[in-house]
């Protein structure tokens, strides 16, 4: 008689998830989860809170940003990880932060429309920021002269945190009241893998 081979044990989905998200480059949403695990959405969305709940008072934590998850750096880290990842060199100035608000709140806005904010020239900021992949093309304005316009992309909502661009902190604005620059993008610890231009230390 045959011997049968002994049934493989089942893998705690939990596992799974784990290692995907240690590798990911990018978050990773729960429909992409579940297709590389092999597993229902509906269990892989228990899975998630699982994860988060063992990792929330951990050095690394469970994130969910800009449509997915990640695991990222936890703020009681955050200087550590900030002298290891930011050199000195690579953060952005107060310019282009200013420009990289005006565009996250203001987009799809052309450089005009930038430069009649800020009142002076944006062309260096404008193009640090395509350099770093913050902000992107967006197609060209239907008026006279078609000038390029730009909004933000993934890569802004992984470095400050957000899940989409409806987390940013709304403008209050009252008739004729210039817009307010400061801290227009809310302060949030850099995730994981986070390349090392964004220093949001500057934000707050």
């Amino acid at each position: 008689m045959t011997e049968q081979p002994e049934p493989t044990p089942e893998i705690d989905l939990t596992y799974v998830l784990e290692a995907l998200l240690f590798v990911a480059s990018e978050p990773l949403s729960i429909k992409q989860l579940a297709k590389l695990a092999r597993a229902d959405e509906a269990d892989v969305a228990v899975a998630l809170q699982s994860i988060e709940a063992l990792y929330a008072d951990r050095g690394i934590v469970l994130r969910e940003v800009a449509g997915g998850y990640r695991f990222a750096t936890s703020a009681i880290a955050r200087d550590a990880v900030e002298a290891y990842l930011l050199p000195p060199k690579s953060t952005l100035s107060t310019p282009a932060l200013e420009t990289l608000a005006i565009i996250a709140h203001m987009q799809p806005v052309t450089k005009g429309e930038i430069e009649s904010i800020r009142g002076v020239n944006s062309d260096s900021v404008v193009s640090t920021l395509l350099e770093r992949n913050l902000i992107a093309e967006s197609g060209r304005k239907d008026v006279i002269g078609r000038p390029m316009q730009y909004g933000t992309t993934p890569l802004f909502l992984e470095s400050f945190g957000l899940r989409s661009l409806a987390d940013l902190p709304e403008l209050e604005l009252e008739p004729g009241q210039p817009l307010e620059l400061d801290l227009l993008v809310a302060e949030q610890p850099l995730p994981l893998n986070t390349p090392e231009e964004v220093d949001v230390e500057v934000l707050a």
